[in-house]
């Protein structure tokens, strides 16, 4: 459980057991009962309660809730009722703890303003683009100086018959914030983008049963690039500048995605970026990358520090090129396998450390095993993980740059590469660098 969903428990039981547990303390014993005894939350509070000498059968109910209007909200509210229109609505799932959990985040907007949310426990409704709901014992945070409003455990999210509320155009309109491609991250909001378009295509879809056209592709300024959808004909077209107007950020697997929805302003201009490389990549360090949350054509440089189980000579599905485990792929059940060679590896640039997996073609040409060979050295062993051992020595403390998409999980973000050359290092001008360094620090 992150943070935010903990802090609504945190704060019951605090006003529950005041006098009797510093917040230090409490802290301790959440996190004796989440990660050591390895009980829900909900187990965990009775049983602090109990051990604290409070009735664990009695629920807590508290009535210092409060109506605000979402321009008043500091951030800092742990009890507030928000009444609101639905801007923007999306489900999703994300693992939390190893469990999957499905969960709510969007946009919220009355006449004074808007504001994202997520509801991470369940909702008792479907929320509805352009209905209005009653958001009770909510809590905020600010994350980049602005408002986010949440709902645990304890709010429910209620739809008031006859009760609607406006949001303005304008209001919307001025929450977008003027954001370069390269510094767009999940949760960003409402943004301005200017970019010049290098791919667009059309297709249908079918949501609901009812077909819908969609329009996508990439765009790029002169900081990186983003693929983008368009649920209207903005008549986009390849090589136009652009500037978009209120657009809303969505990410799959850690990587931002720039969506264009109903309330979006297309406009053609001018640009200064010069020439832009559909096939350039975005040099970024892993820390850029663990604060953004993934990419397209990132390159990353660092030195390989582990390779990792599963390397070298494995067995993949003749139809969806799966790897398999016992002749056995997850989509096509029992299969004739056939070899193929990659690395996974770990690479450490400073900043963090990435894993990256490496295809067959740069696994042959980093590390000299070509897969005929591997073959060879696994029928002769009678091993196939040999071959692993045999590439470490000539790819470990090694030092890379690798390029390609960068998604992100529970794990971390992980590269699938595209690319890996060799870094030329200059031994004796870092040895000159390190020696001057220590001598300054003497």
């Amino acid at each position: 459980m992150n943070e935010e969903e903990l802090t609504p428990h945190f704060e019951e039981l605090k006003k529950e057991l005041e006098g009797k547990i510093t917040d230090e303390q409490l802290r301790k014993e959440l996190n004796t009962y989440l990660n050591e005894y390895r009980v829900t939350i909900e187990a965990a509070k009775r049983g602090i309660k109990r051990k604290y000498g409070v009735d664990p059968t009695l629920s807590f109910v508290t009535g210092d809730s409060i109506s605000k209007k979402i321009s008043d909200l500091t951030g800092t509210e742990m009890n507030v009722d928000i009444l609101a229109r639905a801007v923007f609505t999306e489900k999703k799932t994300v693992t939390v703890r190893g469990e999957s959990k499905t969960i709510v985040s969007g946009i919220l907007g009355d006449e004074t303003g808007t504001a994202p949310f997520t509801v991470w426990e369940g909702v008792n409704v479907d929320l509805v683009k352009g209905e209005t709901y009653l958001f009770k014992n909510a809590y905020t945070k600010k994350w980049n100086e602005k408002v986010q409003i949440n709902l645990g455990s304890r709010g429910k999210v209620e739809k008031p018959e006859g009760v609607k509320v406006d949001v303005p155009d304008k209001i919307i309109a001025a929450e977008s914030a003027e954001i370069k491609i390269g510094d767009i991250r999940d949760g960003a909001g409402n943004v301005t983008v200017t970019g010049r378009i290098l791919s667009v295509e059309t297709r249908n879809i079918t949501v609901k049963g009812e077909t819908k056209v969609v329009h996508s592709g990439l765009i790029a300024d002169d900081t990186g690039k983003i693929q983008f959808s368009a649920w209207n004909d903005y008549n986009l077209k390849e090589k136009d500048s652009i500037c978009i107007k209120n657009a809303y950020i969505r990410s799959w697997k850690g990587i931002p995605q720039l969506n264009l929805g109903d309330r979006c302003e297309v406009s053609k201009v001018a640009d200064s970026f010069g020439v832009i490389d559909a096939a350039a990549s975005s040099r970024k360090t892993v820390a850029d990358i663990m604060s953004i949350g993934g990419g397209l054509d990132v390159s990353i440089s660092g030195t390989v520090v582990d390779l990792r189980g599963g390397s070298g000579l494995i067995n993949r599905c003749p139809q969806c090129n799966r790897s398999v485990l016992n002749d056995e792929c997850t989509a096509h059940g029992k299969v004739t396998p056939v070899f193929d060679l990659r690395m996974k590896l770990t690479i450490d640039d400073g900043t963090g450390a990435i894993s990256a997996i490496v295809n067959r073609q740069d696994t042959e040409r980093i590390t000299g095993v070509t897969l005929a060979a591997a073959e060879g050295l696994a029928k002769a062993r009678g091993d196939t993980e040999i071959v692993a051992r045999e590439m470490a020595p000539k790819i470990i403390m090694k030092r890379i740059t690798v390029t390609g998409n960068v998604l992100s999980d529970e794990y971390g973000p992980m590269m699938i590469v595209k690319k890996v050359e060799e870094a030329k290092v200059d031994v004796k001008g870092e040895a000159e660098r390190l020696f001057k360094e220590v001598e300054a620090a003497l």
